[in-house]
């Protein structure tokens, strides 16, 4: 008797509380703390997603997901530190931050694999990308003055430059103190390593940087867990 007073008294409560959680959501008109917030993403062709449509990348899914005004500044072929204007890539984010709406709430930077691909085994390239890294989280800072600041690192892939280059991603911006979603990793969902991984989930068997629709919408719960506890911190 004593327990189903306790189950029934228990249930009580729980129901009271969803009641005034509701109550409360109803007064704000937002039931998702995210609706509404601005997020910029700058960076390279995983922000622009290459030859496919801005709407089928994650990021572009999870501020769908949560009503967030989203606004892209991808780039294919852009870098943090090097200006590839003569390639037809345009300059480095050190310059296209400039574009980024200031009003924004998050600043989301997914960059780093053409750096990775430019700085491959050279010291002084990898020294220019981590000055470049830290002055660019200051510019963003500065443009985004109310924006709380992350980034999102490039693929495990297996190429000179991509190891030292996220290792100085994670070391900057723990500097700087910007979480740092690290996917270049062994236990990362994204497998860019296996061939049939990438026949299914990227563009191309070849590729090892743009994902599909369907490999977007397979890291769509990481990118999102990533963006709420960012910003719910």
């Amino acid at each position: 008797m004593r327990t189903l007073l306790l189950i029934i008294l228990l249930f009580g409560v729980a129901n009271c509380v969803s009641a005034q959680q509701h109550d409360d959501n109803l007064a704000t008109g937002i039931a998702d703390p995210l609706q509404g917030l601005v997020v910029n993403v700058l960076g390279d062709s995983y922000v622009r997603n290459h030859r496919r449509p801005v709407e089928e990348s994650w990021h572009y899914k999870v501020a769908a997901m949560h009503g967030m005004q989203y606004h892209n500044y991808g780039r294919n072929g852009g870098c943090v530190a090097f200006d590839r204007t003569h390639q037809g890539f345009g300059p480095s984010l050190l310059v296209r931050y400039a574009d980024m709406d200031p009003d924004a709430d998050l600043v989301l930077i997914i960059a780093g694999h053409n750096d990775a691909v430019m700085v491959g085994m050279s010291r002084d390239s990898l020294a220019m990308f981590a000055d470049s890294l830290d002055l660019l989280l200051y510019k963003v800072r500065a443009q985004c003055p109310r924006a709380r600041v992350a980034w999102v690192t490039p693929w495990w892939v297996n190429r000179a430059g991509f190891k030292p280059v996220v290792r100085t991603i994670r070391k900057v911006c723990r500097r700087h103190g910007v979480p740092v979603l690290n996917n270049y990793r062994r236990r990362s969902m994204v497998k860019v390593r296996d061939g049939e991984f990438r026949k299914r989930y990227f563009q191309g068997a070849d590729d090892t940087a743009h994902l599909n629709a369907d490999g977007h919408d397979l890291f769509v719960p990481v990118g999102d867990a990533f963006v709420k506890k960012v910003l719910q911190k």
